[in-house]
């Protein structure tokens, strides 16, 4: 492994296109010493399959993606929900990862309300934290630009994810930093650095943005380099803030996923030298 790569992590929604095992081996040819790990593919590979797997390559497992989708207000749907954030815990655990992603969802059918909804991810962690960190996991709310608000993540903004994350211990609940989400965002430095005094920076995940957006939007994110945003510079952000663990790279991009996985693993790793290392 190279310095460069030292904290580099390797989301596997980015190589999508490669098995669990492809992952993996490329993985060790390249030197990559991290993983984002995805639940449908562990699942479709077998849980403990799948720990067992990159335990035996000596590659760590720098989070799980994703638990959330907490903004139900039907009874059902809502036990559901706390139900399937269970076993996302359970899962981390089992991988070996200290920290679960959450994408916490969207408006439900018919409502405008974005307080409430808010409100109602806050009283879901007030169930789910405690559980966590009896297996050893972290929570880790992502906020999403904010065009995802109606349909996929009312939380915006890293101060909205900051004023629910803080009604917890941080050990129990914290942020994720997604630089495709925030760096929009005048605001963000600072909550940065609010959320680093309190010890809330869980993941620092790299995403660049290029325009114009795909249809649908949400496969859209750019290889590092290609867009707007300065790697360099949120990365000091988080490093001044405290933040010392994996940098991990998760882009959602139908050009990418045409190509050969190894390919755009081994780019991706140069590209993070380059315009992160």
């Amino acid at each position: 492994m190279t310095a460069d790569l030292a904290r580099f992590s390797i989301n596997q929604m980015t190589v999508k296109q490669l098995s669990l095992p492809e992952l993996v081996d490329a993985c060790g040819d390249l030197g990559v010493p991290g993983v984002g790990l995805w639940r449908e593919p562990v699942q479709a590979y077998g849980v403990e399959a799948a720990a067992k797997l990159v335990r035996d390559a000596g590659l760590t497992v720098t989070t799980l993606c994703r638990g959330g989708f907490l903004t139900a207000t039907a009874p059902g749907e809502r036990a559901a929900a706390l139900a399937d954030n269970r076993r996302a815990v359970d899962e981390a655990a089992t991988l070996g990862t200290d920290t679960l992603v959450l994408v916490s969802g969207g408006l439900p059918p018919g409502s405008r309300d974005l307080r409430a909804a808010r409100e109602r991810i806050a009283d879901a962690l007030a169930e789910l934290a405690p559980y966590a960190e009896e297996h050893g996991v972290r929570l880790a709310i992502e906020p999403l630009h904010p065009m995802f608000a109606s349909d996929r993540c009312v939380v915006s903004t890293l101060a909205q994810a900051l004023d629910i994350a803080e009604r917890f211990p941080a050990h129990q609940v914290g942020v994720t930093v997604d630089t495709y989400h925030i760096w929009w965002d005048d605001q963000a430095p600072a909550q940065i650095a609010r959320a680093g005094a309190s010890g809330r920076i869980h993941t620092f995940q790299l995403a660049d943005w290029i325009t114009p957006l795909p249809e649908g939007v949400l496969n859209g994110r750019g290889q590092i380099g290609d867009g707007a945003i300065d790697m360099r510079e949120w990365r000091t952000y988080v490093e001044e803030a405290g933040y010392t663990g994996p940098i991990e790279i998760e882009l959602f991009n139908d050009t990418l996923w045409t190509r050969d996985g190894r390919e755009v693993l081994a780019e991706t790793a140069a590209r993070f030298a380059e315009h992160a290392g």
